[in-house]
């Protein structure tokens, strides 16, 4: 919701904070646009004097303009009552509310109908508002007192009268209650006259408002003025499943979109013969198994062979039923199958330069190579690779300057001079040269160990081991 004079915020309006009665009533549900407001009326033709009010949730009332005001859409006036006198808006005024009463079949007879008395003042709308602030604390009070009672209902909503003479308390049960104890105990909380109300479950959820499993507001509480009952058969005519928790709507009954195209496939089904006729052919007996409107075929399948279906069209289905009408021979339903074409995939291609919508599935691969060489300390010991570790397993530990990387050498210093190694085999063809030049090398590069010296006996005199 949301109009010209204030802003939404969380569903609700954020600066007028009436919730949906702002003076502009542009932020109302159930809002009728007059299109006949530019029109001018012909001569000697008088304004129609009745008036569309609307009050809390969506009531409305048609009331006589009897005083003759002067009256524009969103004005706010005091109306007559059962007893005091009410606040409401002005919603709809002109020849266009003569074609609202005569469609809603409203009696215009003078005992029948209620009259507007003025337009509201600044003190009349103080105590309205007053009022309407008290309703959701009432509500919860309400609820509990109703709990306390053991009464099975569920007190929905109260409506303030304008004058705060009366409270109007809307709840809904599925059987008969008997609330002469509540209205005592309402009474004695909330000090004013109480009138209870019964509705049904889709005026609860009109009055209260949601979102449906189409993920818009509910129909009832926006556009929906009557409600028309919608059966089961609903579903069956558009090939929906039975399932209650998806066919129920906010109210728990069956949704009222189950109508909107009701219509639409009734006569789409005309075209289509009826599922429980079967088809007498000289292979055997074809019994339908499942139809598609849109398509417009069928699935027929021979009795006995019920995994093998076939597909006709709705036209050569009709035309083998005429045919065994008058008693002509069907040679068989292959004659009249169409051949099932694969589904043709469509690929979307990317036009207009966005990515994949399955880029974050895969994780991202990073391509440098990672350094896991951690910053060794000074006083700390190089730490051998898995690599140098697996080689040596089984080999004598070498020196630690044997760990340690060859400078690059440069043009300018030239390779070092080695003196020959009489051991070593100069020879490269060899037999197992290199194996034995590095043995020889690791022997070279071990240290000597030193003989470990003998313990001295503190008791003798260091002369005699002299």
């Amino acid at each position: 919701m949301g109009c010209s004079s204030c802003a939404t915020k969380d569903g609700q309006p954020n600066g007028c904070k009436n919730n949906g009665t702002c003076g502009t009533d542009g932020c109302n549900k159930l809002t009728v646009f007059d299109w006949l407001s530019n029109m001018s009326l012909p001569n000697g033709a008088t304004p129609y004097n009745f008036v569309e009010v609307r009050f809390k949730n969506g009531r409305k009332e048609y009331l006589k303009n009897t005083e003759n005001l002067s009256l524009q859409i969103g004005d706010v006036v005091a109306t007559q009552a059962m007893a005091g006198h009410d606040i409401g808006l002005v919603s709809l005024t002109g020849e266009l509310v003569r074609i609202q009463v005569k469609r809603k079949k409203i009696s215009t007879k003078p005992e029948d109908v209620k009259k507007i008395y003025r337009k509201a003042s600044q003190k009349d709308i103080d105590i309205w508002q007053t009022a309407r602030d008290k309703e959701e604390a009432m509500k919860v009070r309400a609820r509990q007192l109703a709990i306390a009672l053991k009464l099975e209902m569920k007190i929905s909503d109260i409506e303030f009268q304008g004058d705060a003479s009366k409270a109007t308390f809307y709840y809904t049960a599925e059987q008969r209650i008997d609330f002469r104890q509540l209205i005592k105990d309402f009474a004695r909380e909330f000090n004013t006259r109480i009138e209870m109300r019964q509705v049904g479950f889709r005026q609860e959820a009109a009055r209260l408002g949601g979102i449906g499993s189409c993920g818009r507001e509910l129909c009832c509480s926006t556009w929906l003025t009557d409600f028309r009952t919608v059966n089961t058969s609903a579903a069956r005519y558009q090939q929906l499943s039975l399932n209650p928790q998806k066919l129920a709507g906010q109210c728990g009954k069956l949704k009222c979109c189950l109508n909107y195209e009701l219509d639409a496939y009734v006569e789409a089904l005309n075209e289509f013969p009826r599922t429980d006729t079967k088809i007498y052919t000289e292979k055997g007996t074809a019994v339908c198994q499942k139809i598609d409107i849109f398509k417009g075929v069928l699935w027929y399948c021979y009795e006995g062979e019920w995994m093998n279906w076939f597909t006709v069209k709705a036209q050569d289905a009709n035309e083998m039923i005429r045919m065994n009408k008058a008693k002509e021979p069907v040679p068989s339903i292959e004659d009249y199958a169409e051949d099932d074409k694969e589904d043709v995939q469509l690929i979307f291609e990317n036009v207009v330069g966005q990515d994949s919508l399955t880029r974050f599935d895969q994780p991202k691969r990073n391509n440098r190579k990672k350094n896991n060489r951690k910053p060794q300390s000074k006083n700390s010991t190089p730490q051998r690779s898995k690599a140098t570790s697996k080689k040596t397993k089984g080999q004598p530990k070498a020196d630690n300057n044997t760990n340690r990387k060859k400078r690059p050498i440069s043009k300018k210093q030239g390779p070092k001079k080695t003196t020959p190694n009489p051991t070593k085999n100069n020879n490269p063809k060899a037999p197992n040269s290199t194996n034995a030049t590095s043995e020889n090398n690791i022997k070279k590069r071990r240290p000597q160990r030193r003989k470990p010296k003998p313990k001295q006996n503190p008791n003798k005199n260091p002369e005699d081991n002299a």
